[in-house]
């Protein structure tokens, strides 16, 4: 049985000087092992008024680099299996607008479709998916999961079961290691300070390049434009 742990950084209309939409997440077998070392860890290295937070993430800002980057070492330890997507939030196609209103709820709901895709294909005949809780504008949850599911099943064996739920991050500790390994990713994409280390630490657990969304379609579309003759 395959666990996949997901989470995003950023968003797609506030930008916030950040350049990225990132999704990243994590396979492992056994999450139980993962949720209960990443607790104790928490309970023991993180500083004392944290201890007892629901949630601490990557982005926290009561927590110095140092110990950002040893949290991300032990999360590497761990031996998860790593898979990212991202987009230039202004390479976002204008089919994903509705009368100039991004349809985010839609984008989004792809977006998981790239990423999850990268899994496949798989050996597992149970593919179990744990997505943060986000406010999906435009779709209703059930969708979200029935257009997951009708995109994933036809490239795996006809025995595979597909389940998509959708938790809040504070109740799970998978899904917050998921935004420390995001926040890392993203942290490196945007070229900000410790992002070359954060990336580095978490390269031996990356199960290929991440893929960047919709760079080919504008691409495409500058080659087009220079491609036409002026006047």
């Amino acid at each position: 049985m395959a666990h996949i742990f997901l989470d995003e950084s950023g968003q797609f209309t506030k930008h916030n000087n950040e350049k990225y939409f990132v999704v990243a997440s994590f396979i492992v077998g056994n999450p139980r092992r993962t949720e209960k070392k990443f607790r104790s860890w928490q309970r023991t290295k993180f500083p004392r008024k944290l201890r007892c937070q629901p949630e601490i993430k990557f982005s926290e800002i009561k927590i110095e680099d140092n110990l950002r980057l040893k949290t991300l070492k032990f999360i590497a330890n761990l031996d998860v299996r790593i898979h990212y997507v991202y987009l230039l939030k202004k390479n976002i196609p204008m089919n994903y607008y509705r009368k100039e209103k991004l349809q985010s709820g839609h984008l989004y709901t792809n977006i998981i479709g790239e990423e999850l895709e990268m899994y496949l294909p798989a050996n597992d005949l149970e593919f179990r998916v744990f997505c943060d809780k986000r406010h999906l504008k435009g779709i209703k949850r059930s969708e979200f999961k029935e257009i997951l599911k009708a995109r994933l099943l036809p490239q795996m064996s006809s025995k595979s079961i597909v389940q998509i739920e959708i938790i809040d991050s504070e109740q799970n500790m998978n899904i917050q290691i998921s935004d420390w390994i995001v926040g890392a990713l993203a942290r490196y994409l945007e070229g900000k300070e410790l992002g070359n280390e954060c990336y580095q630490i978490l390269r031996n657990n990356l199960l290929g390049s991440g893929k960047e969304l919709f760079k080919d379609i504008w691409d495409d579309k500058c080659l087009k434009q220079k491609s036409q003759p002026n006047g």
